[in-house]
């Protein structure tokens, strides 16, 4: 959908929330087929994806270039681009994720006040995070999580050509 009614997933309600998250679950499906990690991630600000990401760590040779990471640029951008504080905007924004942040991004997106965010295999709400922010106010996960695992597994599944060779050597057992 284009759009869902309301700020918060309280407001969009139960259709929207499921619908946002096969939003991200596309792009996670985006992000296997480019060799990436499967993780998709939507910023849904007044209803409206401003911003969208998927996981570029290995086509950019990036470790930071996490799904949430784009994602947050993008609203940046948009912010930009639109003349909005972003200090207003992120407090405003929901954010729809296939798998639950790592660390760096949840810190990421608790320093930038997101309203709340829904996910698929964790909950990252209300751990207390030294330095990092308050929790989100809302948090929900589990939506489409059975689908997440399977594109993580799918991933896992096959060889990473951007993984270094291995250095283990073989002890010759001739002797």
């Amino acid at each position: 959908p284009e759009a869902a009614p309301g700020p918060g997933m309280a407001e969009a309600g139960e259709a929207a929330v499921l619908a946002w998250m096969d939003q991200a679950l596309d792009v996670a499906k985006e992000a296997l087929e480019k060799g990436e990690v499967p993780v998709g991630c939507l910023l849904v600000y007044n209803g409206e994806v401003i911003g969208r990401g998927r996981n570029e760590v290995n086509e950019t040779k990036n470790a930071t270039r996490h799904a949430e990471m784009v994602a947050i640029d993008q609203v940046l951008e948009w912010c930009k681009q639109h003349k909005r504080d972003y200090r207003e905007v992120f407090p405003q924004l929901v954010l729809y994720v296939t798998v639950e942040p790592c660390i760096m991004c949840a810190a990421a997106l608790r320093l930038m006040s997101i309203l709340s965010c829904c996910g698929s295999v964790l909950s990252i709400s209300s751990d207390d995070m030294v330095d990092s922010g308050d929790p989100f106010e809302q948090c929900s996960s589990g939506y489409r999580a059975e689908e997440a695992v399977e594109l993580l597994k799918a991933f896992y599944r096959q060889e990473n050509p951007n993984a270094p060779k291995s250095k283990v050597r073989k002890k010759d057992r001739r002797q």
